[in-house]
């Protein structure tokens, strides 16, 4: 019996979006700067790699043109190792790890890199929008097109949760993330990135460019309080959700080295984690924030497990309302859930969270000594992703 195992990962750290300091550093760039550190910390020979695997939930311009065969000669891998570029939106940095791993316990190959890259900066405001609604969906199904602004909104007002208590797991969040920093919990996930990043200077306008070390996650604030974010105007007039209760545009990149646990064992290396399975599923798109409430269970039927089985639990803060309903509907405990905060604090380049979560989610499972962790996520379009691992 073959076991795909995770031996190592790395990534950048997740910087502002348009502010921050890979406004403009290119997706090949972070990547392959995220896959070399992987590879490093495996004292692996590039050469040994059967593909290389990335998620991206944009994957055009500077993340465009198959990105993942960019990143992989980016990192200094041989032309033989090959690239796959793959979008789930934001469950492709989980699911590239899920496609190694299923690979892997096919027989395909013993070797993978997967993870993801994202950069908001240069792709999302510059995307090509031609003709990009089908007609029969834009009058059957409408909301398969919605922002996911507006399917937050939805959760919010469908299942009656308010303003306050999403302000108030927002708060939370940036306070964990703050404990977590403070604490060096991050230290050994993240890789230090020097680059050129873009100035505007508020006053006029002008641009300049100047050379940037960025070694810590820039959205969290340790000063933050309930009594600030109540304040903030919402995105929508009328609306609830605001800055300080949804996640944050960033930029970065995610990798983690899987191979079979046999091929581990050989070369002496000790696996961070072992793949146990991956469930995806469907649901409304207008409520698509809910879709971990329907992938959890199937992932947790598939492998014989429960809820209180799970030690650690990594569910996307894509917004505090989903995480609210998620948490409460499936009874998820509050102490095992985002302990070191999430992406309302540290940010979300959509195709990098899934593989972040992971990494952190098996570094942080291995600190409290607990044995399965779960990474989740809602998708758009209406989706629920979860991934199952079993700490080493």
């Amino acid at each position: 019996m073959t076991d795909a195992v995770i031996v190592s990962t790395a990534r950048t750290p997740l910087c502002k979006s348009w502010k921050g300091a890979l406004n403009m550093t290119h997706g090949a760039t972070m990547g392959g700067h995220a896959v070399k550190a992987a590879l490093e910390r495996a004292k692996l020979d590039p050469a040994e790699v059967e593909d290389v695997i990335m998620g991206c939930a944009n994957p055009e311009g500077a993340t465009g043109q198959n990105i993942a065969r960019q990143i992989a000669l980016r990192a200094g891998m041989p032309v033989t190792v090959s690239g796959m570029t793959v979008n789930r939106f934001c469950s492709s940095g989980l699911q590239a790890i899920a496609l190694a791993a299923q690979r892997i316990l096919a027989g395909e190959a013993d070797i993978f890199v997967a993870g993801g890259v994202e950069s908001i900066s240069c792709v999302q405001n510059e995307a090509n929008k031609h003709m990009l609604k089908d007609a029969w969906l834009e009058q059957n199904k409408p909301e398969i097109y919605w922002p996911m602004l507006a399917t937050a909104e939805m959760v919010s007002k469908r299942y009656k949760i308010g303003r306050e208590a999403q302000d108030r797991y927002g708060v939370l969040s940036q306070q964990r993330a703050a404990a977590a920093r403070a604490a060096g919990k991050t230290k050994d996930e993240i890789v230090a990135i020097t680059t050129t990043m873009k100035i505007v200077d508020k006053n006029t306008g002008q641009e300049s460019t100047r050379q940037v070390t960025a070694g810590e996650d820039e959205g969290i604030r340790a000063d933050t309080t309930y009594e600030g974010v109540s304040q903030i105007k919402p995105a929508i007039e009328g609306g609830v959700i605001a800055a300080g209760n949804a996640s944050q545009f960033s930029d970065g990149a995610s990798a983690q080295v899987l191979m079979s646990d046999k091929v581990a064992a050989s070369k002496g290396l000790k696996p961070m984690g072992i793949f146990r399975g991956f469930a995806v599923t469907g649901c409304e798109p207008d409520e698509m924030g809910i879709g971990p409430v329907f992938a959890i269970p199937k992932l947790l039927k598939k492998a014989g497990k429960k809820i209180d089985d799970i030690g650690l639990w990594e569910l996307n803060e894509a917004f505090a309302v989903q995480v609210i309903y998620c948490r409460d509907k499936l009874g998820i405990p509050d102490d095992r859930l985002n302990v070191n905060g999430g992406s309302i604090a540290v940010g979300h380049p959509y195709g990098v969270t899934g593989s972040r979560l992971v990494g952190h989610a098996l570094i942080e499972g291995k600190r409290r000594g607990v044995k399965y962790v779960v990474v989740t996520m809602c998708i758009g379009g209406g989706m629920g992703a979860a991934g199952l691992f079993e700490v080493v």
